[in-house]
């Protein structure tokens, strides 16, 4: 076998995204060996508490930078991966008609060159084979979820161009890079009707009905990774952040035995790839692991 490991980089807007978004997916390729760096692009610091049964007062953004900080120390070792931080200023999620303007010098408003500089430097240093991010509308539209997706793909698309981002390193071309894809209206309506079938409440049943009801369009499928066996790391990561899950909430509502019996994957959209594939996969490492067990 190569002495080289493969390498997998998931860039996250806030700590906890790396929890909620592809947990059981990293969790496994670290447990087989594959080295793993999370990046967050911010510290997480304008997002309240969203834990009910959290029970402590936070005072300021500091505050809260720092207890994240903690939080997200402890998800990475439960998951097994490396962890960094891109150093940016959460850009809060703007509530209100009209919306208020963002904070100046958040995230989301910085000019996108400026914010991929640091990534781009950092997929030149780790040289990851495959990334993974949002897709353009961020999964959901958080401002700093939308800014994400565009970091991503800009660092996917310059790291490997010698005359980009001039002195950050070395260039690296990744070979894949997917989006996540963990809420998709297969998935949420197979999940709401194994709960009803199995006499239980579901936590999916409006979701579903607002999601019909739109006709929203949904994102393209291209690989599904078998997580169930990480199921418990993915849910000991997401319990690390304490402020933001609730663990008696929506993430814990559905058996982990139902769950991963009627739905043991994570989804993915494969947005570009240098490598030739077969659609669908079950690797985000297909067209690559051929190659690179050959070559060892």
């Amino acid at each position: 076998m190569s002495s080289t490991p493969l390498r997998l980089m998931a860039v996250h807007a806030h700590p906890d995204d790396e929890s909620s978004k592809g947990a059981a997916t990293t969790a496994r390729y670290a447990a087989q060996g594959v080295e793993v760096l999370v990046v967050s692009c911010t510290g997480g610091e304008r997002g309240s508490v969203l834990n009910p049964h959290y029970g402590k007062e936070i005072h300021g953004l500091e505050e809260m930078r720092a207890i994240r900080e903690v939080e997200m120390r402890h998800a990475a070792r439960a998951l097994g991966v490396q962890h960094v931080w891109l150093g940016f200023v959460d850009s809060g999620l703007p509530e209100g008609d009209p919306l208020p303007p963002l904070p100046d010098g958040c995230f989301a408003l910085l000019p996108v060159e400026q914010a991929a500089r640091p990534l781009v430097e950092l997929v030149r240093e780790f040289r990851p084979h495959v990334m993974t991010t949002y897709d353009p509308t961020g999964g959901y539209p958080h401002p700093d979820h939308i800014m994400c997706h565009k970091v991503g793909r800009e660092a996917f698309l310059q790291a490997g161009n010698p005359d980009a981002y001039e002195g950050t390193g070395e260039p690296w071309q990744v070979s894949k890079l997917y989006y996540n894809n963990d809420f998709s209206l297969t998935k949420i309506s197979t999940l709401h009707e194994a709960m009803l079938s199995a006499g239980l409440e579901s936590p999916y049943g409006g979701w579903v009905e607002s999601r019909e009801a739109k006709e929203l369009p949904e994102r393209t499928v291209t690989t599904r990774v078998d997580g169930a066996q990480y199921f418990p790391q993915r849910d000991e990561a997401l319990r690390a952040h304490a402020t933001q899950i609730d663990p008696e909430g929506f993430f814990f509502a559905v058996p982990r035995e139902l769950e991963a019996h009627v739905w043991p994957f994570e989804e993915y959209e494969l947005a570009e790839s240098r490598v030739d594939v077969t659609l669908p996969e079950s690797d985000l490492f297909a067209g690559i692991r051929e190659n690179f067990e050959r070559e060892s």
